[in-house]
């Protein structure tokens, strides 16, 4: 397919800038699968579309300040750093912004008030398209939460709110560069509801990178290179997938990096003959490491049977998963009834649940 197929005009002032509160006063638009049927709701209402004996599967990964700002040690040159990922130790893999970076630059860590913390990074190893290895000298965990700030989508400027907003109520497991925006509509009180009413909750971590708001570059979807994000899936949860499908329950997966998970693990440990069975699909077992799994329109979905979302970037990986899951005319027309009711676009914006 075409990328040019999942572009859509949006008007800037669609773009949520900032978050509606309480959480789960945000819109929610519902959308079936099987008749195309829209209904305009609000977040909260949720409850009634779920029922005893679904499962509703959270990514509980934590968002890390992984914002710098810096100055090199020579010249006092401001250079402001993007932590990616944790390659081993106290070397990290980071986006680094600042003119005249070079292998062997020494960079010294200041607070977002200026003032010099002692925490010394140097420059090691370019790593391609403005990033680098910065071997720190000492452990993050000594300083990361003192010194960095929370990093926001590209499209979310000048928000000086609380940065606790920008994470879930449940996450626990840091290491995110983004945070689970389905994930942010959810209160306690609604997490308790959903357990007096009998629907199960179960968590999964996936670590979500930056490349998650990156355009679909290539003419072809075909032809784009997913990138990589770290996941884990425990006994527990997959016992409660495979319980849950079983007894002829519902998966529900709470944003698109759920999906993701879910359905790789779907493919990585599927049982021959197992398919054969329509009540189950699939049975799932603990896993980790890294996926790249980009689903596309016509792949089959072995675990997840609904989800809840957030309306994503023209061209993005996030759009077309949505897409291969309720079809992409059937999300052209949602997102275009969205506009017409006013929903709010992107990491803090409205929510969708499709069934």
């Amino acid at each position: 397919m075409k990328t040019a197929d999942f572009f859509y005009h949006l008007p800037p002032e669609y773009v949520a800038q900032t978050p509606v509160e309480p959480r789960d006063s945000s819109k929610l638009m519902v959308l079936e699968r099987g008749t195309g049927e829209i209904r305009h709701r609000v977040f909260r209402e949720i409850c009634s579309y779920l029922q005893a004996g679904d499962l509703l599967v959270l990514n509980d990964t934590r968002v890390i300040p992984a914002r710098l700002g810096s100055r090199k040690t020579g010249t006092g040159g401001r250079v402001e750093i993007l932590l990616l990922e944790c390659l081993e130790g106290a070397t990290w893999l980071a986006l680094v912004g600042g003119r005249k970076v070079r292998e062997g630059t020494v960079l010294e860590l200041v607070k977002p008030d200026g003032v010099a913390t002692g925490v010394q990074g140097k420059i090691t190893q370019p790593r391609g398209g403005g990033q680098w290895a910065i071997e720190f000298n000492r452990p993050a965990s000594e300083w990361l939460w003192e010194v960095g700030q929370t990093p926001l989508p590209p499209y979310i400027r000048g928000y000086t709110g609380d940065p606790e907003r920008y994470q879930t109520v449940y996450s626990r497991h840091d290491g995110s560069a983004a945070a689970p925006t389905a994930g942010l509509h959810l209160t306690a009180e609604m997490l308790l509801r959903l357990r007096e009413m009998k629907v199960e909750l179960a968590y999964l971590t996936l670590q979500i990178g930056l490349d998650t708001f990156k355009p679909i570059d290539e003419k072809e979807i075909s032809a784009h290179a997913m990138h990589s994000e770290w996941m884990r899936l425990g006994a527990e949860t997959a016992r409660q997938v495979n319980e849950t499908k079983s007894a002829d329950g519902r998966v529900i997966a709470v944003g698109t990096t759920v999906v993701r998970a879910l359905e790789t693990v779907g493919l990585v440990d599927r049982l021959p003959g197992q398919e054969s069975d329509p009540r189950i699909g699939c049975t799932v077992s603990a896993w980790e490491g890294p996926t790249n799994l980009f689903i596309t329109p016509g792949f089959r979905f072995r675990v997840v049977d609904a989800m809840i979302t957030n309306f994503h970037l023209p061209r993005s990986t996030l759009l077309v998963l949505v897409s291969a899951f309720a079809g992409l005319e059937s999300i052209k027309r949602a997102y275009a009834a969205a506009m017409a009711h006013g929903y709010r676009f992107y990491s803090f914006g409205d929510a969708m649940l499709i069934l």
